[in-house]
This record gives C-alpha cells, structure tokens and sequence, in this order.
C-alpha cells in the first residue's frame, strides 16, 4: 500500500508540473505532420517505398508515439493500432509459448515480426519474442497489413512490422530506468561509439524484473476456483546485451555486423515450483553495395540459437490439493538464414524499379518432455527432432502510368518448403523400451503472387487497392511437441501438417494534410486448410486414446460437456475475416493533438471437420474495437497524454465462452528538466477496472484478468 501511495504522489506532482507548463525543452511534433511522415521510407516493403505511395494500410509508429503511449511494452502499445488482437496482458505476464500477435483476426502465428529487417519470429513456436526489444533500444515501428508472402514468404498472411532499433548518434551515453506497480523495475544503457564516418558502434544493456500480477480470472465470468492451492503471480527476469557495429569498407559499401544475448526467466504457470528459462544467441550481418547510382546488391546472413527449458505444474487431486511439476520440457532449437537482392531503379520502359532476390532458412529442433508423477519421478518420455527448410525467390515491378497518376506495383513470390521428422519416440518410465515412429516427410511449392495499385486523385488525397496471395506454415511446436496434464487436458502435436494458404484484396483511402492524416481500409481474406487444435468429441474417444498412446501420454479419457481431454493440430478448417479499419490524426494546434482508431472484424469459419461452428464469430476477435488519445502540449517541452481503449464482446473459444466488452484509461505525462534529462510518469488503468480480457482458450479456467492499475514512474539521461 505505501509503494502504490508513493507512486501516485510522483504521478500527481509529475501531472501539476507538466499540465503547468513549467518545463523547458522540446517534446512536442513538429506543426508540419504531414512533411514528417512522407519523408518516412517503409524498409519493410525490401524496395524503399516512401509511406505515401503504399497500396496497403501502412502506420508509422514514430518516436513521438512511442514516448507518449501509457504502455511499457511494444506488444502493448501495438494492442491500440487498428487491425492488431493482442489482449491487456502485457507478454511477460503470458506463457513464453503463447506471446504473439493476430492481425485481422486471422489467428495467432500468421504475421510476420522483424527487428531491422530480420526475423523475430520463434524459430520453434511462431511467436513473437518481444522481451528482444525493450522500448528504450526502438527507434519507430512500421506496419504493414495485408498479405506479404511475395516479398517474405512464410508468415506474410497478416502483414509485416518492422521494428527498427536505435543506431549510433554521436559517442554518448544514454541511461534510462523506470519502476511501478508489482515491482516492475527497468534499467537501460547505451554507448554509442563514432569512430569514424567509417565506423560506428553501439553498446547496449537492459534489465526487466516484475513480480507480476494474478492474471487468472477470478470475476465473471471467470471462477474464484481457477486459483488452485500454490499459485502465485507470473514473477519475470528479462535481460539483454548487444552489440550493432555500422561500418564502411569502400565508398560504395555499407555493412552492419549485429550480436547479442538474452534471457528471459518467468512463472507463466503461476506456480513458483515450475520456473521457465529461455537462453538466445543472435548474430546478423550484412552489407549494401552500390553498384552504380541507380542499382544496388543487398546481402544478409543470419544465425540464432535458442535452448527453452519449460516445466509446468498441477494440483493433487485429493486434499490437500498439494502441487507438483507434472511435466518438464527441453527444447533446444536455431535457425539459419541468408539472403540477397538486386535492386534497380531503371525508370525506363514503363518500369520505374524492379527488384530480384533470393533466399533460404533452416530451422533445427528437439524437443523432449518427461511426464512426472506425483512422486517426480519420469513416468514416460516423449522425443522428436526435425527440421525444416524454406528457399525463396522473389520478383517485383514497379511502375508509374504517364497519363494518369497510377502508380501499379506487381511481385511474386515461388516459396519451396519441406519438413523432416528423421526422429519420434516415447517411451516408459525414465525413457525405457522406446516405441519410435516412422513419419513421412512433408514438402510443398508456394506461389504467392501480389498486386498493388495506388491512384493519387489530389496531392494529399490517394485511393489504394491490392490483391494477395499468402501462405504460412506450421511452426514446429505444432509438429513435434505434445503436452498437457489430466486436470487441464492434452494437446498433441501432429507431424503431417502442411502449409495453410491465403487468398485475399482490400482497397482504401488515404487523405494527408499539414496537420494530420486520415486512413480508411476494407478487407477480404480467406485461408484455405488453416491449422487449427480442435478437442476431440466423446464419440471419438478410441481416437483420442489411440493418439495419446502413440505420443507417449496416458490419461486421455472421455469429459464432461461431450469432449475428451484431448486436442489435435490439424488443417481440417477455412477461414474467412473481412472488417474495416479506421485511424487519424489532427494536430488541432500547438497544444492539442487528437488520435482515433476503429476496427470492425467479422471473422468465421466456412467449412471445418471439427467440431468448432461454422459462421460464428472466432474466438479471441472481438467484432468492435476503438481507441483515442487527446495530447496536451502545455509549452514545446511537455506533455500529457489520455486514452481511451474500448474493446467489444467477444468469445474465448468459437461460439461459447463469452468475454463481456470493457473499456479502459489511460494516462501518461512527460516533463523534460534539460536537454539531456527527463522524467515520465504512466498509468495504465486509471480507474483500477476489475475486468476480463479477450482470449483464445477452449476451457472456463483459461479466462484471463485484464491488467489492473500499474503505475510507473521513470527517467532518462543522455551525457
């Protein structure tokens, strides 16, 4: 109780002194907003396209936002830009195995992450990795929806978002820290080094710890019986370091050289008996050469190195309902990758540009669970290694028409894929007498062509449209690891799934003017075999069983409600979503600043052989979501920033398990003491709203407690 008093006295006093205008530095935009975001280059797009001449729905997230957002995470600030389903749940507050991103409602898994232009994507689990990029190392953010398989293959379904870090400035040093409610502590460093216009380096560091909140739902329509004896809070430690190297080997070469390690340490399960630990080693280079004033080669190579070390835990089921670790899973994994790419900016012939590339990546894994019984001692193993591979290679045209303004941009994209499970096993207590599987491989060639088209009616007023084919393949969790205990049931992998494909189009408008911009997009988009876990019915429990005996798990049985305990990955489902997207901005003057965003998503199965109904809304996508934000500028060196976040009623598994609609405030205020040094101060929840937040789960106690009232409190210094 006195650390929440002593932090909101900082936040009060914080709020007087900005809201006072007794500040003296510059923290607000620039009056020319439109002029800032044209000359922004979406690298995304791998041929420099500038924001204004994108055919799909494209949002910068600049520095300016970043710093004025309530949220201390990335993952939560991208929650409030239109057409992203990421719940109230910051990702260290959620299992290592479930930290993802849905865009359009297309599902978990299906959007392509880079942290500067490189794959961010988990090698093993297709989520996201953002304890990777603290947001005292992030630069701006680009979005990018739609499909975008013909320029970077797998994942490309939902869009891409680039995340670009920070490079070196000048040879200073920055140190930032920040603490908050549940003992949410961060401490970041920085040195750049300028050694030379030739060579650049930047050294960087940061520290996260959190004792976490309870983040299962015990309000309706959760169940105060959803906290079992034993569990506690999800209590994380994140840590990273790195290293950029920037330098110039000729005077036409540009190259980059990019290290680092992390670790990442929590309790997703809740139970302080069951820790999880992930180690990652990175490495990335590569180098842009000019060949001439109007070509250029691009080259990249990049290495990751991932060991996962997870247990899980449950309750006995007699008094007194004592916990254990049940099951404890080792997945050690990396993933390898190259690519190049010619670029030319012919403008001759009705082509303006046309790019070429190529690429491959291999990802390697294992993983191994040891199902425990009550006692810890090993009741049986469950073993399977493989891999898979992915060669690209990509072509696009640009072209502007000479008598009207219509800019066309055409590409495709052939994608070969193949996935090996050399080895599968279970076997019995403490890995005795193994039973090995013999699993064909899988492979598959992809075409994912794209066309886009941008007309440019006035000059700030553009009319887009493009169609997309896209593809995404399953990742290998999906494939080699099977867990689960008999309480909260069982999920097993299924080594013969194959890629899923999208066929989608959209058209939109953009109008850009001195003082802000207004984005209005609609969607169409359909995935064909998407892979999806569905629970397996009563009536086909010899099924369940059969298949839990050939992963190695006892104690699959029929359930209540007509479904076993058991779940199965399978491509054995369509999926539609349409929905529109708005979002703006208004400078309105000096000191106000205004900041909207909407989103309709319809989204529904068309055809499945499971169980799950068709033309209902999936679950964890909320029809109707909005944000807004209202900026205050009391002089060119503060800020104080309120939103609001408002989110529809949705259900936690297709058609059942509703999550009623909520809405949430937000506050943050920012107060720059000199140049070099500044303060902040956020609230996320100001009203402490007791509330429960979307999610995708096919069980009542998987309901998730949004996050309560957390307060921050921070400062930056540059020397």
């Amino acid at each position: 109780m006195h650390q929440r008093a002593l932090l909101k006295s900082c936040v009060s006093t914080l709020i007087l002194l900005v809201a006072s205008g007794a500040v003296n530095a510059q923290i607000a935009p620039p009056p020319d907003y439109d002029q800032k975001l044209s000359d922004v280059v979406v690298s995304a797009t791998r041929s420099g396209t500038p924001l204004d001449q994108m055919s799909l729905n494209t949002t910068i997230l600049t520095k300016e936002v970043l710093e004025s957002s309530p949220d201390q995470t990335i993952d939560q600030v991208l929650k409030n830009v239109p057409g992203v389903f990421l719940n109230d749940v910051p990702y260290y507050q959620k299992d290592p195995t479930g930290q993802s991103i849905n865009v359009r409602g297309l599902g978990y898994g299906r959007t392509l992450v880079l942290i500067d232009g490189l794959p961010a994507n988990d090698a093993f689990y297709g989520t996201v990795q953002w304890n990777l990029v603290p947001m005292s190392s992030i630069e701006s953010v680009e979005f990018v929806r739609g499909g975008v398989s013909s320029l970077w293959g797998n994942y490309g379904m939902g869009g891409v978002i680039n995340i670009n870090t920070k490079t070196p400035k000048n040879s200073g040093q920055d140190v930032s820290a920040s603490y908050g409610s549940f003992a949410a502590g961060n401490v970041a460093a920085s040195k750049d080094l300028i050694v030379s216009d030739a060579m650049q380096m930047r050294f960087s560091a940061d520290y996260f710890s959190s004792e976490g909140f309870q983040n299962y739902a015990t309000i309706s329509p959760g169940s105060t019986s959803n906290i079992k004896n034993g569990m506690g809070t999800d209590a994380v430690k994140n840590s990273n370091v790195r290293l950029q190297n920037y330098f110039k080997p000729t005077q036409d070469t540009n190259g980059f050289l990019r290290m680092g390690y992390s670790t990442m340490a929590d309790l997703s399960n809740n139970y302080a008996i069951a820790p999880n630990l992930i180690q990652t080693a990175d490495v990335a280079a590569g180098s842009t050469t000019n060949l001439d004033v109007d070509k250029k080669v691009q080259v990249n190579v990049y290495y990751q190195a991932t060991n996962f070390y997870k247990q899980t835990a449950n309750n006995l089921s007699a008094a007194p309902y004592k916990p254990y670790v049940n099951a404890n899973y080792t997945d050690p994994y990396s993933t390898v990758g190259a690519s190049a790419q010619y670029t030319h900016d012919l403008k001759a012939a009705g082509i303006d540009q046309y790019i070429l590339g190529v690429d491959a990546r291999n990802i390697s894994a294992s993983n191994q669970t040891n199902n425990l019984a009550t006692t810890g001692a090993v009741s049986s193993v469950n073993y399977a290694q493989g891999q898979q591979n992915f060669y690209g290679l990509l072509g696009q045209l640009k072209s502007n028409a000479t008598a009207i303004p219509l800019e066309t941009t055409l590409g495709a994209r052939i994608d070969s894929w193949n996935s090996q499970t050399p080895t599968s096993y279970n076997a019995g207590a403490n890995g005795v007498s193994p039973l090995y599987q013999a699993i064909p491989n899988q492979s598959k060639t992809q075409l994912s062509p794209s066309l886009g088209l941008l007309y440019k009616a006035t000059q700030n007023w553009d009319l887009r449209s493009a169609a997309y084919q896209a593809f995404h393949a399953p990742s290998m969790n999906n494939t080699l690891r099977s867990y689960g205990n008999s309480v909260s049931g069982y999920s097993l992998a299924n080594p013969n799934l194959t890629p899923e494909t999208m066929t989608g189009y959209e058209v939109g408008t953009d109008y850009r003017w001195k003082s802000g911009f207004a984005q209005l997009t609609a969607f169409n988009n359909y995935i064909q075999n998407a892979i999806a876990s569905y629970r397996i019915t009563n009536a086909n429990a010899a099924s369940a069983t059969s298949l839990c005996a050939t992963a190695g798990i006892s104690g699959c049985s029929a359930s209540t409600g007509g479904y076993t305990n058991v779940s199965y990955y399978t491509n054995q489902q369509n999926l539609l979503s349409r929905g529109i997207e708005l979002q703006y901005h208004q400078d309105v003057n000096a000191q106000w600043a205004l900041d909207g965003g909407y989103s309709y998503t319809n989204t529904i199965l068309t055809w499945t052989a499971t169980t799950d109904p068709i033309n209902t809304q999936v679950g964890g996508v909320p029809r109707n979501m909005a944000n807004a934000g209202l900026t205050y500028y009391p002089v060119p060196r503060a800020s104080l920033t309120t939103t609001v976040r408002y989110v529809g009623n949705s259900w936690m598994s297709t058609g059942s398990l509703p999550v009623p609609a909520y809405a949430l405030v937000g506050l943050k205020a920012n107060y720059e003491l000199t140049p070099q040094a500044s303060v902040f101060a956020s609230v996320v929840n100001l009203f402490n709203r007791q509330y429960v937040t979307f999610n995708i789960a096919s069980q009542a106690s998987a309901y998730q407690a949004g996050m309560p009232q957390a307060i921050t409190v921070g400062a930056r210094l540059q020397f």
